[in-house]
Parts: C-alpha cells; sequence; structure tokens
C-alpha cells in the first residue's frame, strides 16, 4: 500500500462545465469550488497533508479581462468567507507563484491568509497563482547562484517554492486533456499521473477515491526493477 502525502490538481474544464450548463464561463469557475471543498475534505479522511491546486497560471494572463477580474474576486470572496472554518480545521495556506506582480488588493489578503492560517498542521493547501513551473525552475537557480552556492539537485530544490514539502505522490488532471500545462515540471518526475475525462466540477468524491486506491495497489520502482 503507497501512502498518499501530496496530491497536485490541475482542475481544469470550470469555463466549458459553465458555458455547457449556465451559459457563462464563471458560473463554471463558481461551480468549481465545490468541487476544491469536496477535495480537500476528503484529503482529511485520507490523511493526506499537502494539496497543490493549479488556480491560475502565468499563461492565464491571456484570458478576457473580465474573466481574470472574476477570478480574482472569487478567489478573495472565498478566502473572507472561509478563513475562520480554514482555522478551524487547521488548514495552513500557501501561495506559491509570482506573487508580487498581483493586484494589491490580492496580494494583502493572500499575506493575511497565510500569516492566519500559518499554524494549521493537519493540512496544508498550496494554492498555485500566477504560477509557472519554468519560471520557478529559472528563479530557483537564479537565487542558488546568488548565494554562491554550487548548481546541485538539492540546492536547486531548496529554492523551490516547495522546498519544505514532499514532491506529489499524485497528480490529478481533469477536463479530458493530457498534458501538465507547465506545472510543477521539477516536482512531477516520479509522479503518477491521472488524467480524468470529466471536467473540474463534475469531478466527485467517489472519482478521487478510486484514483487513491489505485495509486496504492500500484508498484512503483522509481528506477528499479
Amino acid at each position: 500500500m503507497n501512502p498518499v502525502k501530496h496530491v497536485a490538481i490541475i482542475m481544469d474544464g470550470n469555463g466549458r462545465w459553465g458555458i455547457k450548463h449556465k451559459g457563462s464561463r464563471n458560473a463554471g469557475h463558481r461551480a468549481g469550488l465545490n468541487t476544491v471543498e469536496m477535495v480537500i475534505n476528503e484529503c482529511f479522511k485520507n490523511n493526506i497533508k499537502y494539496i497543490t491546486l493549479y488556480t491560475f497560471s502565468t499563461e492565464n494572463w491571456k484570458r478576457p479581462k473580465k474573466e481574470i477580474n472574476f477570478l480574482f474576486n472569487l478567489l478573495e470572496t472565498f478566502l473572507v468567507k472561509k478563513i475562520h472554518n480554514l482555522i478551524e480545521k487547521k488548514i495552513k495556506l500557501r501561495f506559491i507563484g509570482t506573487i508580487k506582480t498581483l493586484p494589491a488588493k490580492l496580494k494583502k489578503l493572500l499575506k493575511e491568509s497565510e500569516l492566519k492560517t500559518r499554524d494549521g498542521n493537519e493540512l496544508q493547501v498550496n494554492i498555485a497563482l500566477n504560477y509557472g513551473s519554468k519560471n520557478e525552475i529559472i528563479n530557483a537557480i537564479k537565487l542558488t547562484v546568488k548565494n554562491q552556492i554550487n548548481i546541485t539537485k538539492k540546492n536547486i530544490e531548496k529554492n523551490l517554492y516547495t522546498n519544505q514539502i514532499p514532491d506529489p505522490d499524485i497528480l490529478i488532471r481533469t477536463g479530458n486533456t493530457n498534458r501538465l500545462s507547465n506545472f510543477l515540471l521539477w516536482q512531477l518526475a516520479y509522479t503518477e499521473i491521472f488524467f480524468e475525462k470529466k471536467l473540474w466540477p463534475d469531478f466527485k468524491n467517489h472519482d478521487f477515491k478510486k484514483i487513491l486506491k489505485k495509486f496504492k495497489s500500484l508498484k512503483r520502482n522509481f528506477g528499479s526493477i
């Protein structure tokens, strides 16, 4: 039985779900929050300590400004409404990505949310926001050089956003798209990848449980026989 410490998720398909069911991409983003809460609850039930959610990529700035603003407002509303619940459940929030270039109001709220949840020790939720893995790796190499230490695998990993947590055991991507889309490219080297046809709002707890069950039965060699 393989233990699951860290699950990473590319939450794809919100916009398509919204168009199909509500005639609005934004409605799909709102519906996707229900799936986020479901997955967090399942992590608690299965003693999973880390989850990383791909929320907004460095490439997502190509989307219409109205949609981007809606996404940021949706995140702000979620944090304001749910922060006390997160604290009670001992959930630690961590925002990874190029946070410094985000709108000032959102940036302030992210810092406050991290501070308020810093003592959470039951589950760490990493929210990848304005995140791009290639930028992360370049930044890690630059920091390694700046600190005048040798460029080694270990030293680069010390400067990644995820430096204090284990690499993902599982990556789930919904939305019937089979690619990584510049997400955790370094960290996913030995991660088991599950591509799901369902759009993110349609992804249910039994789908998540099925993946966990399959993962636990896998034989993982990590290069050996």
